[in-house]
């Protein structure tokens, strides 16, 4: 990489990146604390506080408001220091963990936040293989060090082992629990304190010399003091110290210790990103590879939402933006329908808030309203026709027949289900033979989301109800094969929303048995989401 040309400076400003966690090690808490010192709101909320006042900014649906969880990935962008911050809040709840699989396709570095108490949990393990997937530069912040926590070493060494990845101290946490003071900055030589009494007061970081500085007596107990010297002359031995090429490669995270709900080491975290995070990264299309600096705009859209806002029937699609200068009002191709789109208003979003997009530039997340014309996968370009790769789109793990109770309402959930389709919040599926939809999710909890946002936005109260189907696979291969399998096998046969074949399965046995007797004919649990 370092034979490439330096990025233009609005573009090399630009730090797109995604917090990743297990659901409740504070992520949501964190991103609240990311805007407060991005300046983007003037008062965190309280994911469980009172009041509409304190809502947190991030969590705009109903339902996430209601019980205290992220559901659906929202962006926000923000100015800090030099840097524009694009931050992609993913949900932490494993049920909706195939929308985070998608956001990690767009973002160039990934945060993971681990709490110090629980340390590294199964969602977490599993986001993680996928950032390895990607080689995705990856900063840790171990949260909630003011509440009874491990040891460091025992956190840090269970980070090597789990995940198998380098990890370098950037911060060392003076005392746990009530005893939590703050930290001392490994890569600056600084004592950062924490202020307890307003939680979103910035701590205060005070200049020493070296841990031998007498000014450390001043703020630091004695006992914490001594523990500390021998902590970190311990870690500068058998630790590695942070590398930032390491770092990029995907081989080595740095690690900082914290506590977001009492804004403390919120913000080294936020220099760290910029100072050494990555620019906007190269990305790879079936046709060849787009780098930022290219002059000619180029994006992708990695996530469509429907109804942000109840009054509007509207949908945003998501678009990362991979090069070029975008200008508001400019035409762009649309290479799924060849056809050209007017780019009139496009959003950035400040968590709920949005704002119009004068312009962008290659790096930054835009919301695109759009009445459906605009899918998951989907390409925009100044008339190349390129296909971006490697947004998943897997087969559901849970299936259910879904009906409107009022039976005369059919045709309006057969819409409301197509705009979830699409949106990639399910899996709809017609099938073959018989009426009514098949609906298929990653996790149980999306049933409960879909019929409470279909009866919302649409006032459709429906019903789910058990299907005599377990799993989903895609049907590919030789024209022919295909077709003989589709008409010897009507009853298991449907189509998802954009018309392909799915082979719908009660057994691994029907899996195994297509395999076999059909040649030619390859059943997939994913699909590529390239347009």
């Amino acid at each position: 990489m370092s034979n490439r040309p330096a990025l233009p400076p609005e573009i090399a400003r630009r730090r797109t990146f995604a917090i990743i966690s297990h659901p409740d090690a504070g992520k949501t808490t964190l991103t609240e604390k990311f805007l407060l010192f991005g300046g983007a709101i003037q008062m965190a909320g309280q994911v469980r506080a009172k009041g509409e006042a304190r809502r947190t900014r991030s969590d705009f649906m109903k339902l996430e408001q209601d019980r205290g969880i992220s559901v659906s990935a929202s962006a926000m962008s923000f100015e800090y220091g030099t840097y524009r911050y694009n931050l992609v809040d993913t949900p932490g709840h494993s049920d909706f963990s195939e929308d985070t699989y998608r956001t990690l396709t767009a973002v160039d570095a990934a945060i993971m936040v681990i709490d110090g108490a629980k340390g590294v949990e199964s969602q977490t393990r599993k986001l993680f293989e996928v950032c390895r997937l990607r080689d995705l530069p990856i900063l840790t912040f171990c949260n909630k060090m003011d509440r009874e926590s491990r040891e460091t070493f025992e956190i840090i060494d269970e980070i090597q082992e789990n995940l198998a990845i380098d990890v370098a101290p950037a911060s060392w946490p003076i005392g746990v629990g009530r005893e939590f003071l703050g930290c001392y900055d490994m890569l600056h030589d600084r004592l950062e304190l924490m202020d307890r009494a307003d939680r979103n007061k910035v701590a205060e970081s005070i200049k020493i010399s070296g841990l031998d500085d007498p000014k450390l007596a001043e703020h630091v107990p004695a006992d914490l003091l001594e523990k500390l010297r021998e902590e970190v002359e311990m870690a500068r031995e058998l630790l590695p110290t942070f590398d930032r090429q390491s770092f990029l490669e995907g081989h080595m995270t740095p690690i900082w210790f914290g506590s977001a709900i009492n804004s403390f080491g919120v913000k080294e975290l936020m220099d760290g990103i910029g100072e050494f995070g990555p620019e906007p990264e190269v990305f790879h299309t079936a046709e060849r590879d787009v780098a930022p600096e290219e002059k000619k705009v180029a994006g992708f859209v990695f996530k469509v939402q429907a109804n942000m806002d109840p009054k509007h029937r509207d949908r945003v699609a998501f678009v990362r933006l991979v090069s070029g200068h975008f200008e508001r009002g400019q035409k762009l191709f649309h290479v799924r329908s060849k056809k050209p789109m007017a780019v009139s208003n496009p959003v950035l979003f400040l968590a709920a808030d949005r704002e119009l997009a004068e312009e962008a530039w290659g790096g930054d997340i835009i919301g695109i309203p759009n009445h459906g014309q605009l899918r998951i996968g989907d390409a925009l370009t100044e008339g190349e026709t390129l296909r971006f790769t490697g947004i998943p789109s897997f087969a559901p793990e849970l299936l259910q027949s879904v009906r409107a109770t009022d039976p005369m309402k059919g045709k309006h959930l057969e819409k409301a289900l197509m705009q979830f389709a699409e949106e990639g919040a399910a899996k709809v599926f017609k099938p073959a033979i018989g009426s009514g939809f098949i609906v298929g999710v990653v996790g149980a909890l999306q049933f409960d989301v879909l019929a409470s946002r279909i009866e919302l936005e649409y006032g459709i109260p429906v019903r789910f109800e058990p299907s005599q189907f377990t799993s989903a696979r895609w049907v590919q291969g030789d024209k022919v094969a295909v077709e003989k399998l589709v008409n010897a096998n009507k009853q298991h046969i449907s189509y998802d929303h954009d018309g392909d074949i799915v082979f719908l399965t009660r057994l691994q046995w029907d899996i195994d048995r297509v395999v076999r007797d059909y040649e030619g004919v390859t059943l997939s649990a994913t699909k590529e989401m390239m347009q």
